[in-house]
């Protein structure tokens, strides 16, 4: 307990700038190089094809990581332009997973993609286009995985693969994940006829690789091939980056030196970095990475895209890699001209104040023109519409904004006004009806102004806040690689919430102890019906339903304000007997296989295991009890989520909470009490449930329990 106190002072320490690295920049500082993506991104690939550098990543922070297949380019590794690119789907599903994407160009001039996808086996896929962007053509129309579940033996998962074109030509794969539980990585040659097969397969021995996870990735120096990969765990400050090296392409391989060479920093300012590649600029070697956000997502999946200086002592040693915020040095004269919207003063209409039992950290206005891909501007609430101001400090020409909204792949719908003195507003873009998403977005045009107000209209998903990275301003307009533009969306925006009480079942308000359906008095009306092993009992004056092995199930459709991240409150009056390690499910409003993704489902539990409180389908993300209510006693328990944390409260005091995005699946759902579409019955006695399409402070939860306690006689 004391080391974890100290882990969470040392970090809050760092981000109210008390602690630094020596001559670095403060993690939250204006100016900071890192991260250099403007978003959660990860397990990044980094390519250069003619002058233009591609970092090919896995979208990260929804769904297990399941966002769309994105590639970020730019000519100076500074300025980032985000493409989502065109990969057909599956012949018998859609796509949902584009993990650790890897990229090489075929001596026919082609460009071929590999990705990971785990939604028919743990297969790496391939894709080839004429472009680095696509769009791109499937390797096998029949869906032919390029590396299979189970090879080189069984049981292996093929995932995280990476290629390395050897001097010779030969192209060499590498991949395997949870690799310390499969027995080491796997390597093989890539057959350069088809670009689709692999030969020649084994497994390294993992005494070659120690300590071992995922994401291999081999490099050549000299006549040593380095075979560099990740180890620990991906979802805490161990994760780090280690290598092995031989003299041939298969082995066998010799640990290096100084391992691990990357890892969570002395200040935790960096904190769990891995998933790496290399990019090679004459001698110069640079390592690109993922890291965690802070404050920190809960399972560690809200990542950020960083590079800092690998330096070789020698062909087979590499010396430990010191992360820095303040990123590498300029390597290339970037032709774009100066942000004057850089350090100017910012107000808003609100923003978030995180407060939880790990942090307080408030996502300030002036983070939006910080030009620091760590920090952002964030509204209070996912409610809009909301505004930025920007004082640019005097009048001064204004020819082009760009905006680097939270989430590259949604789109927002927003507006651009300008003043000269914030008073009288002008349009200086009208986004309002925006359905393409990117980043940065850009905005041109050719005005004389001091303010400029950027207003959030809504969002394409459900429960995403008004929340921008960094918006930017030039006097000038300048060239923009590759010039592509994402495709409009076909969806909708996303609801809004009704801020009201949604369910409102209480058992006194029922005397028909033998009814088969009962009222459901919150808003969204309907009635909740019976089945199974469920009686309307009293004790000791209390009128409750006992639950045995059976489930009330709301007749109406789950409200789409429910929807993705969107915010609720779930409060339940309980008393459980006999407290089970699993199941005992209070509340459930998703469907529990739609996905099959970590947070794409979600419920409130009442059991002594590790998803006791916050149901999200892996144990990396489910929440527990700190401390598991008594049995046999009656219990108010409460569930909120407002879009950034989940929060759990027990007889109105908060007992634990986590950063989360969530990716909630309604569609086919049903609101159920008692138990989840898959079962997890409660066994035990409900005197009354409300639901709510957005979250309940503590004091309006303190408030409710106090309204709606059940008294005895």
């Amino acid at each position: 307990m004391l080391k974890k106190k100290l882990f969470y002072s040392l970090i809050i320490l760092v981000f109210t700038g008390t602690i630094m690295a020596q001559d670095d920049v403060q993690v939250n500082g204006p100016g900071a190089g890192n991260p250099i993506l403007p978003g959660w991104f990860a397990d990044p690939t980094i390519k250069k094809f003619g002058d233009i550098y591609y970092i090919y990543a896995t979208t990260d922070n929804e769904m297990l990581a399941s966002g769309a297949p994105t590639v970020w380019y730019s000519k100076d590794l500074k300025n980032w332009y985000n493409y989502i690119m065109e990969i057909p789907s599956f012949s018998a599903k859609s796509i949902t997973n584009f993990w650790a994407p890897d990229i090489i160009e075929g001596d026919n001039g082609k460009y071929y993609l590999y990705f990971g996808n785990c939604e028919i086996g743990c297969n790496i896929y391939g894709y080839v286009s004429d472009s680095p962007v696509g769009p791109w053509t499937k390797l096998s129309e029949n869906d032919v995985p390029v590396i299979s579940n189970g090879y080189p033996r069984e049981g292996f998962p093929s995932l995280d693969a990476q290629f390395f074109k050897d001097a010779n030509g030969k192209i060499y794969g590498y991949w395997g994940t949870w690799v310390y539980y499969n027995g080491g990585y796997a390597v093989g040659e890539l057959d350069k006829n088809t670009m689709s097969e692999m030969k020649n397969s084994v497994n390294i021995p993992l005494e070659q690789t120690p300590a071992p996870f995922e994401a291999a990735y081999m490099m050549k120096k000299g006549s040593k091939y380095i075979l560099m990969y990740s180890g620990a765990s991906c979802h805490d400050e161990t994760y780090n980056v280690r290598y092995s090296y031989s003299n041939s392409p298969y082995g066998p391989f010799t640990p290096g030196k100084n391992n691990p060479i990357l890892s969570t920093n002395e200040d935790q300012s960096v904190h769990g970095p891995g998933h790496h590649s290399v990019l090679q600029e004459k001698d110069d070697y640079y390592i690109v990475y993922h890291k965690h956000d802070y404050p920190m997502t809960r399972g560690g999946l809200a990542r950020q895209v960083c590079i800092d200086k690998m330096i070789f002592e020698n062909d087979s040693t590499i010396q430990k890699v010191i992360p820095a915020n303040q990123g590498i040095e300029k390597l290339i004269q970037s032709e774009v001209p100066e942000n004057i919207a850089f350090k100017a003063k910012t107000t808003a209409s609100s923003f978030y104040h995180l407060k939880s039992t790990q942090y307080n950290y408030e996502y300030k206005p002036s983070f939006a023109t910080d030009d620091n891909n760590a920090t952002m501007w964030k509204a209070a609430d996912n409610t809009t519409p909301q505004y930025l101001i920007v004082d640019l400090g005097s009048e001064k020409k204004i020819k082009r904004i760009m905006t680097q909204f939270e989430f590259a792949s949604y789109y927002y719908q927003y507006k651009l006004e300008y003043s000269l003195n914030e008073k009288n507003w002008n349009m200086y873009a009208d986004k309002s009806r925006n359905k393409t998403a990117g980043s940065p977005m850009i905005d041109d045009n050719d005005v004389t102004a001091r303010y400029i107000k950027l207003t959030v209209l809504a969002t394409e998903k459900m429960g995403l806040y008004p929340t921008v990275w960094n918006i930017k301003v030039y006097s000038s307009l300048f060239d923009i690689p590759l010039h592509l533009k994402n495709q409009p969306s076909v969806k909708v925006p996303a609801e809004k919430s009704s801020k009201k009480m949604i369910v409102d079942l209480n058992a006194k308000s029922f005397s028909n102890l033998s009814s088969a359906s009962f009222l459901n008095k919150g808003s969204i009306g309907g009635i909740f019906e019976k089945s199974g092993d469920i009686s309307l009992e009293e004790l000791n004056g209390i009128k409750a339903f006992n639950f045995k092995k059976g489930a009330l199930t709301l007749n109406k459709p789950v409200p789409k304000s429910l929807a993705w991240n969107g915010s609720y409150t779930a409060a339940v009056w309980v008393k459980n007997p006999e407290i089970a390690n699993e199941g005992e499910i209070l509340v459930s409003w998703c469907d529990r296989q739609a996905l099959g993704l970590a947070n794409s489902y979600n419920a409130l539990a009442y059991n002594s295991g590790n998803y006791g409180a916050g149901v999200h389908l892996d144990g990396h993300f489910d929440m527990r009890y700190k401390k598991v209510p008594e049995a046999g006693k009656w219990h108010h328990i409460v569930l909120t989520f407002d879009g950034v944390v989940e929060k759990v409260y027990v007889d109105g005091i908060l007992d634990n909470s986590q950063n989360m995005l969530l990716s909630s699946a309604i569609d086919k759902a049903k609101i159920i009490i008692g138990a989840s579409d898959a079962g997890e019955y409660f066994s035990g006695y409900i005197a009354s449930v409300q639901m709510y399409d957005y979250a309940l402070t503590q004091e309006d939860l303190q408030k409710l329990m106090k309204e709606t306690k059940p008294k005895e006689k």
